[in-house]
């Protein structure tokens, strides 16, 4: 049960309020009233008190006064409270007179103001409710993200078990093939690379420009090897590499070039790519010749969408992004602002 592993939920600890409420008030009243007695009057108190608690805080205060009919919501509250203890006042004394007095007690102006003020006091007890509902909601909801990060972070370190397992694996693999065929090491180890910035770097908000640019080069290395003949690659990097920029900020234009810019049955690939600072922005841009065999010529609308998109969410207006296509060359530019 919640109550004995001790998370109860918000109405079990209302309950558990009313309950204590009760047997306060029943005890306050059984040594003069006896058992029976003592436990109708204490039920019917804790009926109008909750009553009167309620039907403020569920009713009257959010439809009148939060939704500013602030002259409403007194006529109303003050109506509530009067009719609510004028009934509470008749009611116990019917009760009393017909079944528990040995003479009739008439009921006087004096008890009738007494059960009002009552009324009054419990109205203004409502507010205190309300505040204390709305703190252990808000406990409870504090505690419940709480709970949901923890389990994500868990979830996180499982789920890192596996790919930790084929780094290491590749780690084993690159040692065997480092003395057979050193080349394909390299390239095992490059691609080791690209699996463990997936991995540990791609999740962070920001990366040095240093490790994006390491991994653009692995992927670049990784991808060449899929293409008959050789590429002229120029890559200059003339910029700060301890900058730090949203990781696979770049890698939408080298995925394009690969997919959509390489004609593998072609000697004559080029590919110019600039990577520079500049008052204080970072200038990112791809050229490669265009070809005509169908499906080589454009990058993937999908992917230069994606990346305005995001773009937009992280620099606002504050970023340039064009793509042209002259009919030989395309070319893509990216520039935004760095810190």
């Amino acid at each position: 049960m919640n109550f004995i592993s001790g998370r109860a939920n918000l109405k079990q600890l209302q309950w558990l309020v009313w309950v204590a409420v009760f047997f306060i008030i029943f005890f306050s009243y059984l040594p003069e009233d006896g058992f029976f007695q003592a436990g109708i009057f204490s039920l019917i108190n804790v009926s109008f008190y909750a009553i009167v608690i309620y039907g403020n805080i569920k009713f009257l205060f959010p439809r009148f006064y939060e939704t500013g009919r602030r002259g409403a919501y007194i006529i109303l509250a003050l109506v509530f409270v009067i009719s609510t203890g004028l009934l509470r006042g008749f009611l116990i004394s019917y009760i009393y007179n017909r079944y528990f007095a040995v003479k009739p007690e008439l009921i006087t102006t004096g008890s009738i103001f007494n059960f009002m003020i009552a009324g009054f006091l419990t109205y203004l007890l409502s507010f205190i409710f309300r505040i204390a509902i709305a703190y252990f909601s808000l406990k409870q909801q504090s505690e419940k993200i709480l709970a949901q990060k923890s389990q994500a972070e868990l979830n996180l370190l499982k789920s890192q078990v596996q790919p930790h397992f084929l780094f290491n694996t590749l780690n084993n693999i690159y040692y065997e093939a480092y003395r057979e065929a050193p080349r394909t090491a390299k390239l095992i180890e490059r691609l080791s690379d690209i699996m463990r910035y997936f991995v540990d770097e791609s999740p962070k908000e920001e990366v040095s420009l240093s490790t994006e640019i390491q991994f653009l080069e692995n992927y670049i290395v990784l991808e060449k090897i899929r293409i008959r003949h050789e590429i002229e690659l120029n890559f200059i990097k003339e910029s700060n590499t301890d900058l730090r920029i949203p990781p696979m900020l770049l890698m939408t234009f080298i995925e394009n070039i690969f997919k959509h810019g390489i004609d593998k049955s072609s000697s004559a690939n080029k590919i110019d790519i600039l990577l520079i600072q500049q008052d204080g922005y970072l200038l990112f841009e791809t050229r490669n010749q265009v070809h005509d065999k169908p499906g080589t010529n454009g990058p993937s609308g999908f992917g230069i969408e994606n990346l305005r998109k995001r773009l937009t969410l992280l620099y606002g207006e504050n970023f340039e992004l064009n793509i042209e296509n002259d009919g030989n060359y395309f070319t893509a530019f990216l520039k935004v602002p760095i810190a």
